[in-house]
């Protein structure tokens, strides 16, 4: 079978999406085509019809007399989105544990805590948000229920349109992760109940939508007084 090659727009939106999403534009930055035409090498058109795309998925936001910019973070939908997924989550890891983690699944899953160490020593957000979610891939791997793994999935989606990966880190939290991470596996590791690894898994996302909340109202804090 033929390899279609990729065409000018989807360049254009491969490049603009994985530079929002990884948080190399910054939400409310304005998008500018002229430094895309030079960056891309290519004409304003498809990078046009690239930022139309974008709009359609929440990732942009066209604005009167400023033009596209990177959609700024919903506080309110951050929270009821991750209010949800903190459930369905939970829900998840109790089913998986359920369908036997091999111990060498374990193993990978303590190396991928201990490089989320070492991201936060080197104040890489971005690797430390991709290695979270193939931490968490890693489990719900042995998930029967296809159709929640899907929706957690959608739902990953849509917390990427409204923050970028390693907006909301925040260094002690993220320390903290790292030990629920650990208590998660030692869970597993032992074959706990499905009620403890539900609630353990559930109130591990709580505590991240939280702790947002507490930095956004300490900023919001800074701002105002």
């Amino acid at each position: 079978m033929e390899i279609q090659p990729i065409t000018k727009k989807q360049k254009a939106y491969d490049y603009m999406k994985s530079r929002i999403i990884e948080g190399y534009y910054a939400p409310g930055q304005r998008i500018v085509i002229n430094q895309l035409v030079k960056e891309l090498s290519t004409s304003a058109i498809p990078i046009r019809e690239a930022v139309r795309q974008l709009e359609a998925e929440g990732l942009i936001d066209y604005q009167n007399n400023i033009g596209p910019v990177v959609t700024p973070i919903n506080k309110d939908e951050y929270f009821n989105t991750i209010s949800v997924l903190a459930v369905m989550e939970g829900y998840a890891t109790a089913l998986s544990s359920q369908h036997g983690i091999t111990k060498e699944r374990l193993a990978e899953l303590t190396e991928k805590n201990n490089q989320m160490k070492e991201a936060i020593d080197e104040f890489n957000f971005q690797n430390f948000g991709k290695l979270n979610r193939t931490f968490h891939e890693l489990i719900y791997v042995h998930c029967k229920n296809t159709f929640l793994v899907d929706e957690i999935r959608r739902l990953w989606l849509k917390l990427d349109s409204i923050r970028r990966v390693g907006s909301a880190f925040h260094p002690k939290r993220a320390l903290a992760s790292i030990q629920e991470h650990e208590q998660l596996i030692e869970l597993l590791r032992k074959k706990a109940d499905f009620e403890t690894i539900e609630k353990a898994a559930r109130m591990h996302k709580l505590n991240t939508r939280d702790a947002f909340k507490d930095q956004s109202n300490f900023v919001q804090d800074r701002v105002f007084f």
